[in-house]
């Protein structure tokens, strides 16, 4: 017997999901995390592992990590201190972006501070032309004065962004050795190695994110290696990656823009397959932690994917999982404006000092500490008894809140959880609106230590019949981690015409890519098995701006097929869009190819054969809900079997999280003890 470990690391707690490979037996447990002792967290959920279910380090055969280190590092910006070099005329890159406002239709709408301010955004001469030439060459003597300019403004490091670098990295190359060479204590990224795609814009802004969360992320990834070495594991870590993959820890440190969307990402992952038992295929998933919501969409089973995901304030355009995140989570700090007006969000509490209700000194309101005030919680020990809860502490912040905004106590609980679940309705109508789907048909999954507490007042919201909270809804995450594949993303920018002329730049591009694709899983991953290759191609009618992404098969460009490639385009450009126009000219902008091995999934058993009564309730308790003091019945979640049922209001309790139920709700276990609630109306 081994063991398969997956951790998941947030803003508050550190998940792990423990599986013993032959017995198909899980174990699961949670820890406040140590910001100020990186690494801290880690030993101690070890060593809770060993101690309460024998997980013995030096059997751990596997070791998955996600984590949202960086993804929090964006939205809380908390990263490094950057300068940017570009190609001298386009210093305002950046701010220029596509000319977009985030919300077209509102008077108030802002564009976000950028990540570089103009003052640290230098341009140097150089220019290489579309196809790869190189016409003027880099200014090596101009690029010196800039590097000794970039030392005196205290930066960390710097991203190197030149015209046409998809084409050919030589200047970018040159001016990174160079500035390794006078200023070796910064660190350098350059777009052509970071994701070298067409569009200065998306590869400067994808490799400003590497650069801006690489000393946090790097930093935890090594303090993550000693921890496992020091504990005498002999797995070497790998990393849940944004695209719903694992890689390992050594390509993480570089590679850190891959890993944004880590643990959101394996979220999806395993809500996925929590879904497939389940027998449910339409899923929108809630995945809230300490700091963050995640949003998504499974259609039919299937997790969707793209790029140009928003991490924070800003486009990420390597594939991922389609992820929405806005910073509103269980430790989002709630305050008034200057206008006495309400808000939540994105600073949160973290673990240190943490919600003031976990008595860790905290002194400002949550919304945490807006459910306990209203009655939800404290009625068992929470995250497997790491915290106890202080109901003192969380109506004492709750009522300096309400003074400061001259409301009832109760009332600004209920407010301070109200502007939370608005804050989600909003990015939920954009997720919804993307994909053109009708939310009636979906079930809503809420997961995280803080989905289930607000899942059921968004659905509601939002007219969603369905709400399924997973069996251990608060390590979700980690469990996605143990059964992702190992996955690494390729692109070639080819800017072709689907003519016959092309068809030597189309297959070379396709050689490289399966060379490097092969190279990425075999001698940088160690991955022995298998490997699916998966190639698709970015493509458009002459004239058209933007490109949208059609499956290839490889025999296709192999055996020059183009009129099969162009017809999957038509036909790929009609489901989209309702329309397609056989008779233009067809460019191919992207080749894509993505490799992966796979991991074995787990073969869980389900439950017993099911009870057909109604489930007993522990004990009533008090709440706050919908604006009056109410009698509810509390079920502890180890309690219910498979076939009980039940009616809200109600809370249930387990170790993970808490499931707040408000009235209208009807709830039932399924054979894999999943809840599943129901509005009345629709039952």
């Amino acid at each position: 017997m081994s063991w398969r470990i997956g951790v998941d690391i947030g803003g508050t707690f550190i998940d792990f999901c423990a599986l013993e490979t032959g017995t198909n037996r899980f174990e699961t447990i949670k820890v406040l995390t140590t910001p100020d002792e990186p690494g801290k967290e880690l030993l101690d959920g070890l060593g809770l592992l060993h101690e309460r279910h024998g997980v013995a380090p030096e059997e751990v055969a596997s070791f998955v990590h996600g984590t949202t280190v960086g993804i929090n590092t964006i939205i809380q910006r908390k990263g490094s201190r950057l300068a940017l070099i570009t190609t001298a005329g386009f210093e305002d890159v950046i701010e220029l972006a596509r000319l977009r406002m985030p919300e077209m239709y509102s008077l108030f709408c802002a564009r976000p501070e950028q990540l570089i301010p103009r003052d640290r955004i230098y341009g140097v001469r150089q220019r290489q032309l579309s196809s790869g030439e190189i016409a003027e060459p880099l200014d090596i003597e101009g690029l010196a004065a800039i590097v000794e300019a970039i030392r005196g403004k205290g930066v960390d490091g710097v991203i190197v962004s030149f015209l046409h670098a998809y084409r050919n990295g030589t200047h970018e190359a040159q001016a990174r050795a160079l500035i390794a060479e006078m200023a070796p204590e910064l660190f350098v990224f350059t777009t052509s190695e970071v994701w070298p795609v067409i569009r200065e814009y998306e590869r400067t802004t994808t490799a400003i994110l590497n650069g801006y969360v690489h000393p946090r992320v790097a930093g935890y990834l090594t303090a993550l290696e000693g921890a496992l070495a020091s504990r005498g594991v002999p797995a070497g870590p790998m990393l849940t990656k944004s695209n719903g993959g694992v890689m390992n820890a050594q390509t993480g440190k570089r590679a850190c823009v891959n890993m944004l969307l880590s643990g959101t990402a394996s979220g999806v992952i395993g809500a996925a397959w929590l879904a497939e038992q389940a027998g449910v295929g339409n899923i929108l998933t809630l995945d809230i932690g300490g700091t963050s919501a995640d949003l998504a969409l499974i259609i039919d089973g299937q997790p969707q994917f793209g790029t140009g995901e928003v991490v924070g304030d800003f486009p990420l355009f390597l594939p991922s999982v389609s992820v929405t995140s806005i910073g509103s989570g269980g430790g989002s700090i709630a305050w008034a404006d200057a206008f006495g007006v309400l808000k939540v969000g994105p600073e949160s509490a973290g673990s240190t000092p943490g919600p003031a209700c976990y008595g860790r000194g905290g002194t400002r309101a949550t919304v945490t500490d807006a459910m306990a005030a209203s009655g939800f919680l404290g009625h068992t020990p929470l995250a497997y008894n790491q915290i106890g809860m202080d109901r003192a502490r969380a109506d004492a912040v709750i009522g300096e809140l309400a003074a400061r905004l001259d409301l009832a106590p109760q009332a600004t609980a209920e407010a301070i959880i109200a502007v939370a679940v608005s804050e989600m309705f909003v990015e939920v109508n954009k997720l919804v609106a993307r994909y053109g789907v009708d939310l009636r048909d979906f079930t809503l999954m809420p997961f995280g230590g803080a989905g289930p507490m607000l899942g059921c007042f968004l659905a509601r919201e939002l007219g969603i019949p369905r709400v399924l909270v997973p069996h251990r809804p608060g390590v979700v995450s980690a469990l996605g981690g143990l059964i992702a594949n190992v996955k690494g993303d390729f692109i070639q920018t080819v800017f072709a015409a689907a003519v016959p002329e092309s068809l030597p730049v189309l297959r070379n591009a396709l050689a490289r890519l399966k060379t490097d694709g092969l190279a990425w899983i075999r001698d940088d991953q160690r991955f022995a098995g298998p490997v699916v290759e998966t190639l698709t191609a970015d493509m458009r009618y002459h004239g058209q701006s933007f490109e949208i992404e059609v499956p290839l098969s490889e025999g296709w460009l192999v055996d020059g097929d183009l009129s099969t490639i162009t017809e999957a385009f038509h036909r790929q450009h009609l489901a989209i869009y309702d329309f397609n126009d056989v008779a233009a000219e067809v460019q191919i902008v992207n080749l894509r190819l993505v490799v992966s091995g796979a991991t074995p999934r787990p073969d869980l058993a389900p439950a017993a054969e099911a009870v057909t009564a109604t489930a007993t309730p522990e004990r009533m308790i008090e709440v706050w809900l919908d604006g009056a003091k109410r009698e509810v019945a509390l079920y502890h979640r180890d309690a219910l079997r498979n076939g009980h049922r039940f009616e809200g209001p109600a809370v249930v309790a387990q170790q993970d999280t808490t499931v707040c139920i408000p009235e209208g709700f009807g709830a039932e276990v399924d054979a894999w003890l999943n809840l599943h609630l129901i509005l009345r109306s629709e039952a």
